[in-house]
């Protein structure tokens, strides 16, 4: 069973929900990072998902600010996803960090 670290990246996210990763078939993926970045000149407000479930939800990010939202490790099953939402258009740059398992 290969172990493999990666990284997914999406800038300019807005308010159209956006699938950042979804967990390939005869996968597990150890979530161990998420990282979201303001990337506009006001606050914003940012939920993040995995399917259907809410790992935050009105997060806020201050201008100019990031933050990351994982206190802890997360595991996603295959064909799981992970969405990200902005109140604002084009305002959130997202990072997210895995170890998939397959």
């Amino acid at each position: 069973m290969p172990n493999v670290f990666k990284n997914y990246v999406s800038a300019s996210v807005g308010t159209s929900s956006t699938t950042i990763y979804t967990v390939p078939s005869a996968t597990v993926a150890v979530l161990v990072g998420l990282n979201l970045a303001n990337r506009t000149a006001g606050t914003i407000k940012v939920d993040v998902l995995l399917g259907t479930t809410y790992v935050c939800k009105d997060v806020i990010v201050p201008t100019g600010s990031s933050l990351g939202v994982l206190d802890g490790k997360i595991i996603a099953e295959a064909a799981e996803t992970i969405k990200v939402l902005s109140d604002t258009a084009s305002s959130v740059d997202v990072i997210l960090s895995c170890l998939e398992q397959s």
